[in-house]
């Protein structure tokens, strides 16, 4: 991987790291539909001025169906299946769950006979950081919400074909345009819905700092670090940021919370840095060509 991946890479292991903490505070107080149109609704007021000054949009509405089916798929439908699982669901066992997402990329992308495909190298890699993040967790698996387990499904597999579609269907297009309009269109969608469900009490100074933090820095800027991360390593290589989450969010929890770090965390942290750095390593053509992993994969696929 090269210095500005692993620069984008470490940006969004923490960026995506930090949500679950914040999604819990949040859905203590407010649905998961409002929950989306917040988080929406303020990303969407930071980043379409910016497209409409900066981006010609004509070419994102152009392909106005795909950005549909990315915003269907990466945000409308995940965000509010996260946040209604996490009211019953721990956030360790949600962050393992999650972590399946690059696995499930990578048997999208043969299923559909996309370039950026893992070799054996990259599956071992997967493999490994799935054990690290179980170590990291420690074994919590117990819930009893099995509802609440399918959601998460539903979440790994629209965060798996998300960025295939971005990459795939969307690449090339300006960034800021097709985030901007698929959060703006999320946005409106849940209007309706949030309204219906919308707290009869003011929220607290918790549950408004949270959704601030959830659209401005999860949202905003985590969509354009991602977009770039995606351009940079492909999207299932993009997808094991899912690895580190998980170590985040256990650091987290003993600078903040002061928990104890346990051997099997140590063990985690490890497996996880190994796993993660096979799974994004770049292919050997890539390395002697100087190109990416999206077009050697590309060069790879069609000889």
């Amino acid at each position: 991987m090269t210095q500005r991946g692993l620069v984008l890479f470490a940006l969004m292991s923490v960026i995506w790291g930090i949500p679950y903490l914040f999604i819990r505070v949040a859905v203590a107080e407010i649905s998961p539909a409002a929950l989306v149109l917040g988080r929406t609704a303020l990303a969407t007021a930071i980043l379409l001025p910016i497209a409409l000054v900066r981006v010609d949009l004509r070419p994102v509405l152009a392909c106005w169906r795909w950005v549909v089916a990315f915003a269907a798929v990466e945000i409308a439908i995940p965000w509010v299946m996260l946040g209604s699982a996490e009211q019953h669901l721990s956030s360790s066992l949600t962050g393992l769950l999650i972590a399946g997402v690059p696995l499930v990329g990578t048997v999208f992308a043969l299923a559909t006979g996309g370039g950026d495909r893992l070799g054996r190298v990259g599956l071992v890699g997967l493999l490994i950081g799935l054990v690290g993040v179980a170590a990291i967790v420690g074994g919590d698996y117990a819930t009893s919400d099995p509802t609440a387990l399918l959601q998460v499904v539903v979440v790994v597999i629209g965060y798996a074909v998300g960025p295939a579609i971005l990459a795939r269907r969307l690449g090339g297009l300006p960034t800021v345009g097709v985030m901007a309009l698929s959060l703006a269109l999320c946005a409106v969608v849940y209007v309706p819905i949030a309204a219906v469900q919308w707290p009869a009490v003011v929220p607290s100074t918790n549950v408004i700092a949270a959704i601030v933090i959830l659209a401005v820095v999860c949202t905003a800027a985590a969509f354009l670090v991602f977009a770039a991360l995606i351009d940079e390593v492909g999207p299932v290589r993009a997808t094991v940021i899912t690895y580190i989450n998980p170590a985040v969010a256990a650091v987290l929890g003993v600078l903040v919370l002061q928990e104890a770090f346990t051997p099997p965390m140590a063990i985690g942290f490890a497996l996880v840095i190994l796993g993660s750095t096979l799974a994004t390593r770049r292919p050997r053509m890539a390395e002697a060509q100087g190109v990416t992993p999206m077009e050697a994969d590309f060069q790879t696929a069609t000889k």
